[in-house]
């Protein structure tokens, strides 16, 4: 009898077409085109941990703070997205969202708080909310409960801008 493997942990990192399709916001963003997104997404900076190459990914915003100047982010593939990784190492960084440009640190949220923003997230994104826990693989029973237990399991960033760092 052939010997079984268990299957991975979490989603699996886009490759071939689907990597290309995940990254074809950026261009656009580079293009100055950011606006035609709306505010739902962000284009975010990072500098590679090992490479110290900069590296760029567009991510879908969960939250915004306009009080504050701040985003939220979640890593849909876990801990374990380069992205996730690099913030990690290096916090300061610069995001584009819609044209405009911001100096941001990433702040690294507790299971706790995720849980509540993943609960406020399916009030208002609904559907979207369903698909990223089926795809991340967390049982969801489609109630606030289930959605906050969800939450606790995904990494969310909060990324903060502080008075006068928005850039030209």
């Amino acid at each position: 009898m052939p010997h079984r493997q268990a299957p991975p942990e979490g989603p699996q990192l886009p490759i071939g077409w689907r990597r290309f399709l995940a990254r074809l916001p950026i261009p656009v963003f580079r293009c100055g085109l950011g606006w035609i997104f709306g505010g739902r997404l962000l284009l975010l900076h990072h500098v590679g941990r090992i490479t110290g190459l900069d590296r760029r990914v567009v991510l879908e915003v969960v939250e915004y703070g306009p009080d504050e100047d701040s985003w939220t982010i979640a890593s849909g593939f876990g801990p374990k997205a380069a992205w996730y990784r690099n913030l990690r190492a290096q916090p300061k960084t610069l995001i584009v969202v819609g044209t405009r440009h911001h100096a941001v640190t990433a702040r690294f949220l507790s299971p706790d708080d995720g849980a509540e923003i993943m609960a406020r997230y399916a009030r208002r994104h609904r559907r979207t909310a369903q698909r990223l826990c089926a795809f991340m693989g967390l049982p969801l029973d489609g109630t606030d409960a289930g959605f906050r237990e969800a939450g606790r399991n995904i990494p969310f960033v909060r990324l903060d801008a502080g008075p006068g760092t928005r850039l030209p």
